[in-house]
């Protein structure tokens, strides 16, 4: 590493301003919302114009509302590097899910313009919309659609709060839902060096492991089915003996049960894999004290690195599903399915933040990602891809995620090596 280099501060407290400003501007006690393709997002990609002005960055936006800060490279007709994260949060979620990649952007093109002041490459800031899949049942609306990958029947997607559709929401947003499907992708393959996001680890690990950041090695795919119903017949509690029972609880309690043990023996093997029934219920204003419950409503997420482990999941669900059927009188619609592919990430990109690390004495392990990230779909689009997970307390998507500064200064020097000693033609 260059003299210049070691000496680079991480941040001059830039990405901590943005950060302390954003969740100022969001706040929406408990914690921040910044609903997709709505007020809350809009007021991130606000600030980020800000704080790009203030850098002397131009900024774009793309038919998708994806924004782009670019520090101009010298050289145009070599490929860009693009550095990006999302802006958007769950409800009531924390500040930094998402946000501190955009913070870490922006303090990394700071200390690489003061190094080149016009770098050989040019780098780009990409804050990408709807990343949580919270508002609308579709992963990646936002990178997808800066490659041209949105069908037009995905625009006609309701928000979950809302009801409107997301052609609705982004016309709001001021934005062409027609352009986005007429014209030619924003984002080409072949015109970026490579794409780095910064994130929180969204788990234990690093806090475990008292170590401020990690290089991750892939992003899990998974398959979904948010409107699961169990479909059984309503009865009286004290006048229909078991075997004559459609009982749509007893029938869940089965399915639980039989995934848990497909589950347990995946994990006994290694394959990792997270299985989550997150919503479940009766319906309310028809189950009752003293009623055999008729149905219930459950949602599945499935989610793993490997395409062969989900599949494995995906045909196991679907045998269960039909002995329970079987044995308990009931039946089952898993309603409309979505999901995303695993994603491999660069192992040239990982070994090199690895190397940056070390010279600067970080401590810094390597982990796979449970949780799905725009990275993927760069990443499946033949990016050179790599992200970086930085030490947070008390998880993700709640208003008490707790990163320190410090830990995302060390993802900010690696972030800053990477870019500004790879700018030439390798």
């Amino acid at each position: 590493m260059t003299d210049a280099l070691a000496h680079t501060p991480a941040s001059d407290g830039l990405a901590e301003e943005f950060l302390l400003e954003l969740e100022r501007r969001t706040l929406d006690d408990p914690g921040v919302t910044r609903d997709a393709y709505g007020d809350g997002e809009a007021a991130g990609h606000a600030l980020l114009a800000e704080f790009a002005a203030r850098l002397e960055l131009p900024v774009t936006v793309d038919h998708g509302g994806n924004m782009y800060a670019k520090l101009q490279g010298t050289s145009s007709e070599k490929a860009a590097w693009v550095i990006g994260s999302h802006l958007d949060s769950v409800p009531h979620g924390g500040n930094f899910d998402g946000a501190a990649g955009i913070a870490a952007g922006l303090a990394a093109i700071a200390n690489i313009k003061r190094r080149f002041d016009r770098p050989e490459r040019s780098v780009v800031l990409m804050a990408i919309r709807a990343e949580e899949s919270t508002w609308f049942p579709a992963s990646y609306i936002g990178s997808r659609a800066a490659f041209g990958l949105i069908g037009a029947d995905e625009l006609e997607l309701p928000r979950k709060d809302t009801g409107r559709t997301l052609a609705t929401h982004m016309l709001g947003a001021g934005l062409s839902p027609a352009k986005l499907m007429q014209d030619c992708p924003f984002l080409s393959p072949s015109a970026i060096r490579g794409f780095i996001e910064v994130h929180i680890e969204q788990g234990p690990t690093l806090i475990l492991e008292d170590t401020p950041i990690a290089v991750v090695t892939a992003i899990a795919g998974s398959f979904r089915h948010r409107e699961a119903v169990i479909r059984g017949a309503y009865g009286h509690s004290g006048a229909v003996a078991r075997r004559h029972r459609h009982d749509a609880v007893f029938a869940f309690a089965d399915l639980v049960s039989a995934i848990d043990l497909v589950w347990a023996e995946l994990d006994a093997s290694a394959e990792a894999a997270t299985i989550t029934f997150g919503e479940v219920g009766t319906d309310p204003q028809l189950h009752a004290f003293s009623k055999i419950p008729g149905e219930l409503r459950f949602s599945l997420d499935v989610r793993s690195g490997c395409a062969r482990t989900l599949d494995h999941i995906s045909q196991a669900l679907g045998r269960i599903c039909r002995e329970i059927e079987g044995r308990r009188g009931v039946r089952f619609d898993l309603g409309p399915l979505t999901g995303s592919t695993p994603a491999v990430l660069s192992t040239e990109l990982q070994e090199a933040l690895h190397a940056y690390a070390r010279r600067r004495g970080i401590a810094c392990l390597s982990l796979p990602s449970g949780a799905g990230h725009d990275a993927a779909v760069f990443a499946q689009q033949g990016v050179p891809t790599a992200m970086v997970f930085v030490r947070n307390d008390n998880g993700s998507h709640n208003p008490d995620e707790a990163m320190r500064f410090d830990d995302l200064d060390c993802a900010i020097a690696v972030l800053t090596d990477l870019v500004s000693e790879r700018q030439a033609s390798d």
